[in-house]
């Protein structure tokens, strides 16, 4: 669980994808929701940089594009936004079991295609690889998060569940990367320490 006085720039990246860092851009997904870490455009931006999605030069260019035009940056971050609870939904069903809206998958291919449609196959030093065409778009960043998605989404049978931290106001998704496979936390040292803390203050005071 974050505290209030995190930022996009600090707050921690405990998914383990990118995908899931960007659902976990709110700070708490459990008995309350929020604060909210997307609180404008350039929070988006600073987030995708961050985690790799867009370089320096890409930063510079949709920063400049958002200025330009405020009101279109403010509708590519509610879009972005909407998109990234479309997510949470999705990938809760992992961890719930709760049906999929088809809506929002809907939503998912949308955006896997139009980032398809950005993406190129480069021969780099003998090494083929997808490369995206430079960032130009406002709505480019959720573009992208759509394709590492609905990689992860059709990666199911080869992973184990995306699963919701079970610390007290939490919520937060993350990928199970233990040797055991028995994560509860995103955490151990904040929502585990927290809970443990509670259970034994629980048990005293009986």
């Amino acid at each position: 669980m974050m505290t209030n006085q995190k930022t996009i720039g600090d707050i921690k990246l405990l998914g383990g994808h990118p995908a899931l860092d960007y659902v976990n851009t709110v700070d708490s997904r459990g008995e309350r929701c929020g604060p909210e870490f997307l609180n404008s455009y350039s929070d988006l931006v600073t987030w995708a940089r961050r985690v790799g999605l867009i370089d320096d030069e890409e930063c510079a260019a949709l920063l400049s594009k958002a200025a330009q035009s405020p009101p279109e940056a403010q509708d590519s971050l509610n879009e972005a936004k909407e998109f990234r609870e479309a997510l949470c939904r999705i990938f809760m069903s992992e961890s719930d079991e709760s049906p999929i809206a088809q809506k929002d998958l809907r939503l998912v291919t949308d955006m896997t295609n139009w980032a398809q449609s950005q993406r190129t196959l480069t021969d780099l030093a003998g090494i083929i690889e997808w490369r995206y065409a430079s960032a130009e778009k406002l709505n480019a960043i959720a573009e992208r998060i759509g394709w590492l998605a609905a990689e992860l989404l059709t990666s199911r049978r080869d992973r184990r569940p995306v699963r919701a931290c079970q610390g007290p106001n939490c919520g937060w998704l993350f990928l199970d990367h233990s040797r055991n496979g028995h994560r509860r936390w995103c955490s151990d040292k904040t929502c585990g320490s927290h809970s443990r803390v509670r259970k034994f203050r629980a048990v005293r005071s009986d």
